[in-house]
């Protein structure tokens, strides 16, 4: 879980199957020590869990990655320079499996695109 370490939700709106989040980055995490040292950057899988953890909070279930149809980091981030993040998440429910759609972006750009399935695991309720 990167929540509350890595990242810090700072605001989050659902409406219906739509969710909007502001998070801000902790530039000072160790993982930007090794990721890359002089010239950070936000590692991709970091992105993905991201995503993960906001949609979890959306749905009130723990989520396990079922199937990425699609990934596409489009622009790297770096927590000094952009500290703050928006995500967009789009779901369906289909019984156990979540489909969602989510991106992530900077003020300026649009960084990360996912589509792909999620499905509810039955280890425990996200606070």
């Amino acid at each position: 879980m990167l929540r509350d370490d890595f990242f810090t939700v700072l605001s989050i709106d659902t409406e219906g199957a739509s969710v909007k989040a502001v998070l801000e980055l902790n530039p000072d995490h160790a993982i930007f020590k090794g990721h890359f040292p002089d010239m950070p950057v936000v590692p991709g899988v970091c992105m993905m869990q991201m995503v993960k953890e906001i949609a979890e909070i959306s749905v009130g279930e723990t989520l396990m990655l079922s199937k990425a149809d699609s990934m596409k980091f489009l622009s790297v981030i770096d927590p000094g320079v952009n500290k703050v993040v928006k995500i967009g998440v789009l779901y369906k429910a289909k019984d156990a499996a979540i489909d969602v759609n989510a991106s992530i972006a900077t003020e300026e750009r649009v960084c990360f695109k996912f589509r792909g399935i999620f499905i509810k695991t039955p280890y425990h309720p996200i606070p």
